[in-house]
C-alpha cells in the first residue's frame, strides 16, 4: 500500500481509507473478517461518523475489535465525524461545543476506544461560532480524546473562519470527488472560460488545500452527479466506460481500480475513501494504490468523462 504524509504532519498514512458508512448491517463476525481483510492489505485507516447507521456502524466496529485481540487499537487509525443532528424533531447541523463533545463521547463509547486519531466536522453549520468549536477542540485534545482535527465539505473561507479561534491545525478536508464529479479540477482547467466547468463552486478548495498542506479525502469516488448511482457500467457514460475497460485490460485490473487510480494520480496526494461493504470491491479499490497512470491516460479518462480542454 502506498502511503503519504497526512496534512502538515510527519504521520505516514495509507492512500486508501476504509469508509464505514455502509457497514452498519454487518454482524460482528462479518465486520471482523472485513477488518482483517483491509488491514492485511495495508488499509488500516478507518473513517466513521456518528450518524452512520444511526451509530450502528461504530458499534459493530467496536464489538468486532473487542472480540478479537489480534485487532489491536494501536495498529489502526480511527477517524470519525460529527455535527449532523438526526435525532432532533428537525434534522439540523450543530457545531456547538456541547454537541461536539457529546458526539465524541458517544463515538468513543460505541467504538470501545479511549481516543480518536482524527475528528472531522461533518458539514459546515450556518450558525457556527468558531469560539465554541475551539472550546470543544481544546477540551478534547487536553483530555486525550482526540489527537488531530479536520473538516468535511468545507470551503476555504469557512476553514479560515474557524482558524480565527481554533489553534489546532486542520489537516483534512473530506470532499466529493470522482471522474464524474470533478468540478474542483475543472474550474481550474477551464479558468477564464464561459463554460459550466469554469464556475468555481468551492472557492478553489483544491489549490487552497495544496497551499496549506491539507489532505483531501475523496468521498463517493465512483458516484455520478445528483446521486444517480455509480458511473462504472452506466449507460450515461459510454465513452468513459470504454476507456476504463481499455485501461483495465492493459493493467489487468478492474474498471473500479482504474477509476480509483485516476484520483490517486493527482499530485495533491489525496486519500480515497472506499465506502463499500463488499470484500471483492474493497480489494479492487485497494489495488489502485499500486497503479500510477500516465499523464496521457489521466487526461484520456478526464476527457472521456465529458470534461473539455479549453
Amino acid at each position: 500500500m502506498r502511503e503519504i504524509k497526512l496534512g502538515n504532519t510527519a504521520m505516514s498514512v495509507p492512500q486508501i481509507v476504509v469508509g464505514c458508512m455502509r457497514l452498519a448491517d454487518k454482524s460482528p463476525e462479518e465486520m471482523n473478517r472485513f477488518l482483517h481483510l483491509a488491514m492485511e492489505q495495508g488499509a488500516y485507516y478507518f473513517d466513521q461518523a456518528d450518524i452512520y447507521g444511526g451509530g450502528r456502524s461504530e458499534e459493530v466496529f467496536g464489538q468486532a475489535m473487542a472480540s478479537d485481540a489480534s485487532l489491536r487499537r494501536e495498529d489502526m487509525i480511527l477517524q470519525s465525524k460529527c455535527g449532523i443532528n438526526t435525532k432532533a424533531a428537525v434534522q439540523h447541523y450543530d457545531l456547538s461545543a456541547k454537541y461536539i463533545i457529546n458526539a465524541v463521547e458517544g463515538s468513543l463509547k460505541r467504538l470501545q476506544t479511549d481516543y480518536l486519531d482524527v475528528l472531522l466536522l461533518h458539514r459546515p453549520d450556518a450558525l457556527t461560532e468558531p469560539e465554541e468549536v475551539a472550546e470543544a477542540f481544546d477540551r478534547l485534545e487536553r483530555e486525550g480524546k482526540v489527537l488531530r482535527f479536520g473538516v468535511s465539505n468545507y470551503r476555504p473561507m469557512q476553514i479560515e473562519l474557524l482558524k480565527k479561534s481554533v489553534k489546532q491545525d486542520l489537516i483534512i478536508n473530506q470532499l466529493q470527488f470522482s471522474l464524474a464529479v470533478s468540478n474542483m479540477v475543472a474550474n481550474g482547467m477551464e479558468s477564464n472560460m464561459t463554460s459550466d466547468g469554469a464556475i468555481d463552486r468551492d472557492g478553489s478548495v483544491l489549490d487552497y488545500s495544496r497551499v496549506h498542506d491539507i489532505t483531501i479525502q475523496a468521498w463517493s469516488p465512483f458516484q455520478m452527479p445528483a446521486w444517480r448511482g455509480c458511473f462504472i457500467g452506466s449507460e450515461e457514460y459510454p465513452a468513459l466506460n470504454l476507456v476504463l475497460d481499455k485501461l483495465s485490460a492493459k493493467y489487468g485490473v478492474s474498471a473500479t481500480t482504474i477509476a480509483a487510480a485516476w484520483i490517486l494520480r493527482h499530485p495533491a496526494n489525496m486519500q480515497l475513501i472506499t465506502g463499500t461493504a463488499g470484500e471483492k470491491r474493497l480489494q479492487e479499490i485497494i489495488a489502485a494504490a499500486d497503479i500510477r497512470l500516465s499523464r496521457e491516460e489521466w487526461y484520456e479518462l478526464y476527457l472521456s468523462a465529458g470534461h473539455p480542454l479549453p
